[in-house]
């Protein structure tokens, strides 16, 4: 398997990011997690408002879908207070990084020691270390901010930003400047995918890159302005907003999507047991492919 040779840098949200590093995860230290640290939403919102913080949820999230479903530290982690009072809803895993946060001289020593404890080898980082919101505006010149406002959303905004503007931390550009493969998504398009690609110098790296870089697609149509795109249209509000267009391949589950702009892998990667999951050995096959560097002879990849 080539994928086994390669450094693997992976960007987006909690569930979509998770399902693909758990997927890669026999990758251990070649494999890089870049988190979207933007929601304010749930418990990550209400910890965000008590102390400006990073949104620690997705991370959290990553973390333990590198761990053994059954294990402690994933049931301690997953863990969410019931109820009405102040602790009703609460994860207990964001309150722990929250909590370690306050004691660390920065948030990736909070990660990288529930890391230690979980035994997780893969790196997982935030897009950065500084607290950030999304920024959409729409008609008029008027504005909406954070992804839950984001998400409601009626049509796509016409720009989206963060702010305020924040770096990324050395550790996620050196791992994108290494990557042979570069994977986005899945997830929320506006929110998940986008957020760490509004990091300038994220962006820069990746439009730098010498690697691959994939954009895997949702198995359904999200409920979002995006969901309602077809993928150039999707695209090209990507390189109106991004000053430029860091993908090669997408991979699809969308068998009518076409592309003039990227090649277009489409696939049956539906989970058997849950058809809104990626399976994770169809995942697996087709980044293989994309590993392999296929020719579009030599597969059946859809290019317009």
């Amino acid at each position: 398997m080539r994928l086994q040779k390669l450094n693997v840098v992976a960007i987006g949200g909690g569930h979509g990011l998770g399902r693909v590093l758990s997927t890669l995860s026999f990758l251990s230290d070649q494999l890089t997690g870049i988190v979207a640290t933007t929601d304010n939403g749930g418990s990550t919102g209400k910890l965000r408002k008590r102390t400006s913080s990073i949104a620690w949820g997705d991370l959290r999230n990553c973390l333990t879908q590198l761990v053994e479903p059954d294990s402690v530290g994933n049931q301690l982690f997953n863990f969410r207070f019931d109820g009405n009072d102040e602790l009703g809803g609460h994860n207990l895993g964001n309150l722990i990084l929250f909590g370690l946060n306050e004691i660390q001289s920065r948030p990736l020593d909070s990660i990288n020691l529930i890391s230690n404890i979980l035994r997780v080898k893969t790196k997982v980082y935030p897009m950065s270390e500084t607290p950030t919101d999304l920024l959409a505006f729409y008609e008029h010149g008027r504005c909406k901010v954070g992804e839950i406002s984001v998400d409601d959303m009626p049509a796509m905004p016409s720009k989206l930003m963060l702010a305020p503007l924040v770096k990324s931390i050395p550790e996620c550009l050196i791992a994108i400047e290494n990557a042979d493969l570069i994977i986005l998504g899945p997830g929320s398009f506006l929110t998940s995918v986008l957020p760490p690609l509004l990091v300038n110098d994220i962006r820069s790296a990746i439009e730098k890159r010498t690697g691959q870089c994939v954009l895997i697609d949702n198995i359904n149509q999200e409920d979002s302005p995006a969901g309602r795109l077809l993928l150039d249209d999707k695209l090209n509000w990507l390189q109106k907003n991004l000053g430029c267009l860091p993908i090669d391949t997408v991979i699809t589950q969308d068998k009518t999507a076409t592309s003039e702009k990227v090649n277009v892998l489409c696939r049956n990667l539906s989970d058997s047991d849950n058809k809104d999951y990626h399976d994770k050995q169809r995942l697996l096959a087709v980044l293989e492919e994309c590993a392999s560097g296929l020719t579009f002879e030599d597969s059946d990849v859809v290019n317009g």
